[in-house]
């Protein structure tokens, strides 16, 4: 997918896979003057998704026109179209999904309350309750989607996403895996905080599986979801050093105030326009510098600058 810049009209379109929706969609936009810069389609599980970033500077409709005819279009081929303008990406909402987990979101939170965001935390959505005490606190709407067995109600879920015009979704230790259902929607608008140097590691328990591995140094990464666990394009990552005796207590007490770090500041990158996606990685712009992204600085120091390969040919053209 091509680097989304805030001048661009997406469009996103869902549904049951079928022939000639592509032609449909693209038909009705060359007619009202809209140009195509961008066209991404998947198929995952039977769920059709076309993703479409466009110039509208010089079509020849109003922009609730446009958006008009594209949801007819939708309900005549029993598609789910979404539309959004520039002009829609001002104020930006965010849905923080969380399960039991209060590190992230209380980062988040934080951020927020210190005008360091960006963006507005617009509801909590969690598969348990147990985080709606922290969500009340700072007066955001928290909405319960899980059952008894905390599964979740992902029609629940797209309908509140929905109501509160969510820009962002952020997966702050939300422990259950989003169908394509919901990540085709979303696509590049899905941050989760994984607690390991990804891709090692994926999946559950990962810092019960480093310390079965023995590693010494391990991590937390932040990343856009996709339809594969964990193996979408990274943004920010921590380490830190795991002691001979760890336990996995011992690594979540060295691992949570990083996956807290690393997940505010992939979400500022995202919010500040600063990350792009492109062929499954992500780059920087000209504004990385201001960001960690991995190691601190401060490390260099004591980083060994030598030896390195070429030594030995130098040493021979001497003699």
């Amino acid at each position: 997918m091509a680097a989304l810049t805030t001048d661009v009209t997406e469009i996103t379109v869902i549904g049951d896979d079928d022939t000639g929706l592509i032609a449909r969609v693209t038909s009705l936009l060359f007619e009202r003057g809209v140009n195509i810069e961008d066209l991404d389609q998947a198929v995952r599980d039977g769920v059709f998704r076309m993703y479409l970033a466009v110039d509208t500077s010089e079509m020849v409709c109003t922009e609730g026109t446009l958006r008009s005819d594209l949801h007819d279009l939708g309900d005549d081929l029993g598609l789910d179209v979404q539309v959004r303008f520039p002009s829609d990406r001002e104020h930006q909402q965010i849905a923080v999904l969380v399960t039991k987990e209060s590190h992230g979101l209380e980062a988040l939170f934080e951020a927020w309350a210190n005008d360091e965001l960006g963006a507005d935390i617009g509801v909590v959505i969690g598969n348990h309750d147990d985080l709606q005490p922290l969500a009340e606190h700072y007066d955001v709407p928290f909405h319960d989607i899980g059952n008894e067995n905390g599964q979740q109600n992902e029609d629940e879920l797209l309908a509140l996403l929905e109501e509160y015009d969510v820009d962002l979704i952020v997966l702050a230790r939300y422990m259950r895996i989003l169908s394509p259902n919901v990540v085709f929607r979303y696509e590049d608008r899905i941050i989760n905080i994984h607690p390991s140097l990804l891709p090692a590691f994926p999946g559950a328990e990962a810092y019960r599986q480093a310390i079965e591995e023995g590693v010494r140094v391990a991590g937390v990464t932040a990343h856009y979801v996709t339809t594969d666990l964990d193996q979408g394009p990274i943004i920010t990552q921590r380490a830190f050093d795991v002691p001979d005796d760890a336990d996995v207590d011992e690594m979540k007490r060295r691992g949570q105030p990083l996956e807290a770090d690393a997940l505010l500041e992939a979400v500022q990158l995202h919010l500040n326009g600063d990350v792009s996606v492109h062929r499954g990685r992500t780059s920087v712009r000209e504004n990385g510098t201001e960001y960690q992204l991995g190691l601190p600085d401060e490390l260099e120091e004591f980083t060994p600058d030598r030896p390195i390969d070429g030594i030995g040919s130098a040493v021979a053209e001497d003699h």
